[in-house]
C-alpha cells in the first residue's frame, strides 16, 4: 500500500480522532471509578491533579466526539478544534500516570501527524443555519436565565449559595431529574413560580435543540429513500471515481471498483438510484451531462470518470461537461457503436473501448483455437484458468 494514499487519508484522520475521543472517555471513567491505578510515576503527580484529569479527560473525550463529527463534515473549525484537543488528551493521559492511559497517549501522538498531513482537506467553513443559530441562542438564554435568576433569588431557595449551585439547580430542573436537594423554600411563592418558569423554558429550549440535531438524520433517510447522496457522503469523497450514467456495463464496473476505490454514480433513473442507495452506494439522481450534479459529486477531486451507457450521444455530452470541470482526471468511455469511438475521444475521453468489437474479436479468436483469446476471456470474466 502507498502511505500517502492508503494510510494517511482523510478517513484515517477522522477514525483516529474518534478513537482518541472514545479512549479519553473510557480512561477517564475508569480513572474516576477506580481512583486510578498507581504506576512508577504516580509519586510525581499530586493526587488532586490525577483526580482532576480523570474528570476533565472524560469531558475532553465528549468534546472531541464533536470535533470528530466536524472533521467528518470537512469543517475547518473541526480541524482547529482537534488540533487543540489532541495535545490536551495526550497531556491528560500522561498526568493520569496509569497503565490504562498508555493507549490514549499513543493514539493521540499518532493522530497528530495524520491530522496535519491532511490539513488542506478540511476546508469547509461552518455557516450555521438560522434554525441552528436560534436553537443555540435559545439554549444558552434558557440556561443563563435559570442560573443567574436562581442565584439572584437564592434567598428564596434552599441549597443555593454559589453560582455553581445555581447552575446545578438549572441543569437538574431542565433535565426533569429533580433530585430534591435544591428546591424553592416551602413558604416562597416567588421561588415556586420561578422554578416552574425554569422548567418550561428549558424544556422548550432543549426540545428545539434536539429537533435541530435530529433534522439532519431525518433528511439523510429521506435522501436515501429518494436515491440521493447525503452531504456526509459527498464530503467524504476524495480521489474517487465518478460513474456518469447507468447501463448494462455499470454493474460490472461497480463490482470491480467496490473493493479498491471510492466511487459515486450519477443517473437519471430514480428506480436505479433507489436500488443503489439501498446498497449504500453513493448515488445522485440527476442528468450526468449537467454541471451542478457533477460538482456536487466532487468531480474536481475525482481521479477518474467512467461513461458507459447505451447512448453514445448522451455520453459525449457527459464527457464534455466532465472535461470542462476537471481537465486532469482520466475519462474512460465505452462506445456502443464502433464508429463513435473517435467521436468520444474528440469529446474529451482519454480511453474509449468498443465492447462489441472486443467481444467479437475474442469470440472469433476463440473459435479458431487461439489460446490467448480464451485466457483473456476467462480473466475478464473472473474465471480460473484451466
Amino acid at each position: 500500500m502507498k502511505w500517502t494514499h492508503d494510510w494517511v487519508t482523510v478517513r484515517a484522520s477522522i477514525l483516529l480522532t474518534f478513537a482518541v475521543a472514545v479512549l479519553s472517555i473510557i480512561v477517564g471513567l475508569v480513572h474516576i471509578s477506580t481512583g486510578g491505578v498507581d504506576s512508577a510515576l504516580a509519586m510525581y503527580v499530586p493526587d488532586g491533579v490525577r483526580r482532576a484529569v480523570g474528570f476533565t479527560g472524560t469531558l475532553t473525550g465528549f468534546t472531541m466526539l464533536g470535533s470528530a463529527y466536524a472533521l467528518k463534515q470537512r469543517f475547518r473549525v473541526g480541524w482547529y478544534a482537534t488540533a487543540i484537543l489532541l495535545p490536551i488528551t495526550a497531556i491528560q493521559g500522561l498526568l493520569q500516570v496509569s497503565p490504562f492511559s498508555v493507549p490514549l497517549v499513543a493514539v493521540s501522538v499518532v493522530s497528530v501527524p495524520a491530522l496535519f498531513y491532511n490539513r488542506t482537506r478540511f476546508d469547509r467553513t461552518f455557516s450555521p443555519s438560522p434554525t441552528q443559530l436560534a436553537a443555540g441562542i435559545a439554549l444558552v438564554t434558557a440556561l443563563s436565565y435559570g442560573t443567574f435568576g436562581s442565584y439572584a433569588l437564592r434567598e428564596e431557595f434552599d441549597g443555593i449559595v454559589t453560582l455553581t449551585d445555581a447552575f446545578y439547580y438549572t441543569i437538574v430542573t431542565a433535565s426533569t431529574v429533580g433530585y430534591g436537594d435544591v428546591t424553592a423554600a416551602p413558604s416562597s411563592e416567588l421561588g415556586k413560580l420561578f422554578s416552574i418558569s425554569v422548567l418550561l423554558i428549558n424544556v422548550a429550549a432543549f426540545a428545539v435543540a434536539l429537533g435541530v440535531l435530529l433534522t439532519p438524520a431525518i433528511e439523510a433517510q429521506l435522501s436515501k429513500a429518494l436515491g440521493r447522496m447525503t452531504d456526509s457522503q459527498f464530503n467524504l469523497l476524495d480521489e474517487h471515481v465518478v460513474i456518469l450514467g447507468y447501463g448494462d456495463l455499470t454493474e460490472p464496473i461497480i463490482e470491480n471498483l467496490s473493493d479498491s476505490v471510492q466511487f459515486a454514480v450519477i443517473t437519471t433513473d430514480e428506480s436505479v438510484a433507489r436500488r443503489l442507495s439501498d446498497r449504500d452506494i453513493p448515488v445522485l439522481t440527476a442528468d450526468p451531462s449537467d454541471e451542478e450534479p457533477l460538482q456536487r459529486a466532487g468531480i474536481a477531486d475525482a481521479r477518474a470518470a467512467i461513461v458507459a451507457t447505451e447512448n453514445d450521444a448522451k455520453d459525449a455530452l457527459a464527457i464534455l461537461t466532465a472535461r470542462q470541470l476537471n481537465d486532469e482526471m482520466q475519462i474512460l468511455a465505452a462506445a456502443m457503436q464502433r464508429e463513435n469511438v473517435a467521436k468520444l475521444r474528440h469529446a474529451g475521453a482519454d480511453r474509449v473501448i468498443s465492447p462489441s468489437e472486443i467481444g467479437g474479436r475474442l469470440l472469433a479468436n476463440s473459435a479458431i483455437g487461439k489460446r490467448d483469446a480464451e485466457a483473456a476471456s476467462q480473466q475478464l470474466l473472473g474465471e480460473e484458468l484451466d
